[in-house]
């Protein structure tokens, strides 16, 4: 790749043709993106692309365009929402590698999607979920917090890591009676276990889920069915942490057995526990941080990896919480 530059002026030719075309994106759709995100110009003509604007932004658009450059030669498929997490990973730290994030390969779904870290804190999820026994991922909703976990725990299933999945939520906003409700056992915990089942399907053939659920090798239950039990030899989720109260933590973080990996996901923004109830995931964060084989990694808005507008609204609501504070104060 050649380069000729000046003080607010780049000029970038990429050696390969059809590699260019797929980088600058469909009516140079990803080049725009870029430039609209950074307040640069790009203008391409053929393999070469110009860049202008400030001296700082120009040099981080040719970071960008060059790292994305080096996905495809690794033939990594760039979809305009890669763009948008380049973006956002080089703005942070222009030291960051793309490669190093987007080439981690967590899991192949059944329609041959690749299943990769999106930014720096998913790739911190990642590594910690291979070396931790047990990982507690802490963050707002879209951060991919339970999706990427619920894809390591396919990933050891197909490769004999473990011998089950069990995934599990506090049902009923965390107070699990569930004898109100119209319908059996099976109807009523339903709706509350309904995400961790899509995630499985968007992994998976609906075929092989319900063979390998028949089996009892992917459990899903909520949380009240793990009293009393050892899980050993599996990968165990718990989602939705934040609503279970302190006993119902304690109670599920003893029933951990041998060779077993355990993730417990939640948003300490969100708690839906009575006012004289405390959250079981709040007080692990408070006295479990430093042991040795436990990791604790948390997530930002920022971090969100779902349509554009969940950060904006995350952003709102957090905005609307500090109001109230400040009126309360």
């Amino acid at each position: 790749m050649d380069e000729s530059s000046s003080n607010k002026q780049i000029k970038l030719t990429f050696s390969d043709i059809d590699l260019a075309k797929q980088l600058f994106g469909e009516h140079n759709g990803n080049l725009q993106k870029i430039a609209k995100a950074i307040d640069i110009t790009i203008h391409a003509r053929g393999n070469t692309v110009i860049i202008q604007g400030d001296s700082i932004a120009t040099k981080l658009a040719k970071n960008i365009l060059d790292q994305l450059y080096g996905l495809l030669k690794e033939k990594y498929p760039i979809y305009p929402r890669d763009i948008d997490y380049a973006v956002k990973v080089l703005c942070s730290d222009d030291n960051s590698k793309l490669k190093d994030i987007f080439l981690d390969k967590v899991f192949i779904t059944s329609k041959k999607h690749a299943i990769t870290p999106k930014n720096r804190a998913q790739k911190e999820y990642i590594d910690a979920i291979r070396n931790y026994d047990m990982i507690f991922g802490i963050g707002p909703a879209g951060t991919g917090k339970t999706y990427l976990a619920m894809a390591m725990a396919v990933s050891a299933l197909s490769k004999g890591q473990i011998h089950r999945i069990i995934l599990t939520r506090p049902a009923v906003e965390a107070g699990e009676t569930l004898g109100f409700l119209p319908g059996d056992l099976a109807e009523k915990v339903d709706p509350y276990l309904r995400p961790l089942y899509d995630a499985l399907h968007d992994m998976m053939r609906f075929e092989k889920v319900s063979n390998l659920m028949h089996q009892g090798v992917i459990e899903v239950a909520p949380l009240a069915f793990m009293r009393g039990r050892t899980l050993n030899d599996a990968f165990i989720i718990l989602d939705e942490a934040q609503n279970t109260t302190s006993e119902q933590m304690k109670m599920f973080l003893t029933r951990i057995g041998f060779n077993s990996k355990t993730v417990i996901t939640g948003d300490i923004t969100q708690t839906d526990l009575p006012a004289n109830k405390s959250s079981g995931l709040i007080e692990t964060k408070n006295i479990l941080q430093g042991i040795d084989g436990i990791k604790f990694v948390f997530f930002s808005k920022t971090d969100a990896v779902r349509h554009k507008l969940v950060q904006e609204i995350i952003r709102a609501y957090e905005e609307l919480e500090a109001s109230k504070k400040n009126v309360d104060s």
